[in-house]
């Protein structure tokens, strides 16, 4: 794509927006009061606000390879705290997708150089759900297995945090874990019970009061 269709795209948005709202852009700039927290892949072919059909403003996103959140990645972190202390954000959604590139070569028995610290926490997830995962035969639906496992490790590395504990203790926040078929266009919710993990979780992780 020639660099400068972007700038006519922008052109051309910037207009239709104010054609359906002449304050659109002064609205925009008033601040941002998301209800949720929204940590996805960075898969190119998934966008947060038009899988969950939200406008701006309503979504604070963070997007990483495989949607991870590795308790010892400052950025994941830093994020988190933002989202739940200054944004006040109600609900936290992790949402991975079925055909994602970082499970897959997770999968693979590779040297992935740089990719490899990464890449180590989704075959902890598969590690820690070996059993579930290698008796099941079909390569496909493994695979996606995985996929909707490392969601639900990705939901526990949230809840560990002790701002989403307060948080939940306090107006009781949510955490929700999903996944996008990329086959379909459908979201998927994986129905964690994610009561259960917060008092399971507290037992070790409890570090807020």
């Amino acid at each position: 794509m020639d660099i400068k269709k972007i700038f006519e795209n922008n052109r051309n948005w910037i207009a239709k927006k104010l054609q359906s709202d002449a304050n659109y852009f002064e609205k925009l700039s008033d601040g941002q009061t998301p209800e949720f927290l929204y940590i996805g892949c960075s898969d190119s072919r998934v966008s947060a606000e038009d899988l969950m059909g939200l406008e701006p403003g309503k979504v604070f996103v963070h997007r990483n390879i495989a949607n991870m959140v590795p308790n010892t990645d400052l950025n994941s972190m830093s994020v988190i705290n933002y989202a739940v202390t200054s944004l006040k954000v109600n609900h936290i959604v992790v949402c991975g997708h079925y055909g994602c590139g970082g499970v897959l070569a997770a999968m693979q028995q590779a040297d992935l150089g740089i990719l490899n610290p990464w890449l180590r926490n989704i075959r902890d997830v598969y590690r820690i759900h070996r059993d579930e995962l290698d008796a099941i035969e079909n390569q496909d639906e493994k695979y996606k297995r995985l996929v909707e496992l490392n969601v639900q490790e990705q939901c526990i590395n949230v809840i560990k945090t002790a701002e989403v504990q307060r948080a939940n203790r306090q107006r009781n926040l949510k955490v929700y874990g999903w996944v996008f078929d990329i086959h379909t266009g459908k979201l998927i919710d994986l129905k964690i019970d994610v009561d259960a993990i917060f008092k399971e979780i507290t037992k070790i992780y409890k570090i807020a009061d």
